[in-house]
């Protein structure tokens, strides 16, 4: 039994969907939230400056003395995770292989769309861990480089104008494709999922890489005997580069529940 804090690292606000899949499933545990508003979006950005802020954004999680790490970040996971695995001496779960996984299990077709940043989609993570499964899949992968301004500014509702013109102008290419299935590649994108589901069709199966990644993480923490045995709600604290009230203002989306924003001294 461990009784330290799971960590969860973002660009921003999005990773809080993997942190609410944590809360559903693991009640108990700690939890410890890293948001790095201050330098989100990480997508434009080279993998040289990802894999620096990663480390950094690792260093602080570790400050708190955590027992594990969800890389709630596309971006991070397809860009800079074999290099986390390699610096530092704690289990870090990504988004990648768990949404892929998720993905061929769900596809009927193997017609399978991936949207996420513009850097996970020039790293080509998405593809290789699909076609490493299974070489028989078909793949249509597009960057949405408006999505991660648009959820981070409070734009998410499928009645918001903005946010249809936006999933028509990004998604119009992946509908002609017909995939059955589709990975909401960055742990922005679930706030989305409404107006994605509407164009895309209700039949697509939407896979959250943030879910998966959160659920692989209490599997593996059940395995290895990681868990706490508390019985006592788990205490969250929420922390970030940025303005901790703009934070805590915008949390609720993606939680279903208000926060307290904490500025991260980093």
């Amino acid at each position: 039994m461990d009784r330290r804090a799971i960590g969860v690292f973002d660009s921003g606000l999005g990773g809080l969907t993997a942190a609410k899949v944590l809360e559903d499933t693991l009640p108990y545990e700690n939890l410890i939230y890293f948001g790095d508003t201050a330098n989100m979006p990480y997508g434009p950005r080279s993998r040289e400056e990802i894999i620096a802020l990663a480390h950094r954004n690792t260093e602080f999680l570790l400050s708190k003395d955590v027992k594990a790490i969800v890389v709630a970040c596309g971006t991070v996971s397809s860009n800079a995770l074999a290099e986390l695995r390699e610096s530092f001496d704690v289990p870090f779960f990504g988004v990648i292989d768990a949404a892929a996984i998720a993905a061929l299990e769900a596809t009927e077709t193997g017609r399978i769309g991936v949207i996420a940043t513009e850097a996970s989609i020039r790293s080509g993570a998405y593809r290789r861990a699909l076609e490493s499964r299974n070489d028989g899949v078909r793949i249509f992968d597009t960057a949405c480089p408006s999505f991660v301004p648009l959820v981070e500014s409070g734009h998410s509702s499928a009645e918001d104008s903005l946010v249809r013109a936006a999933v028509e102008k990004e998604l119009w290419e992946l509908r002609r494709f017909e995939p059955d299935t589709l990975i909401l590649g960055c742990t922005h994108f679930p706030l989305l999922e409404e107006a994605i589901a509407e164009f895309m069709g209700r039949d697509v199966h939407l896979i959250s890489c943030g879910g998966e990644a959160a659920l692989s993480l209490g599997e593996y923490l059940h395995k290895e005997n990681m868990l706490t045995d508390s019985k006592t709600p788990g205490e969250r604290r929420y922390f970030t580069s940025g303005d901790a009230e703009s934070f805590s203002r915008h949390s609720a989306p993606f939680l279903g529940h208000a926060v307290k924003g904490e500025k991260a001294d980093i």
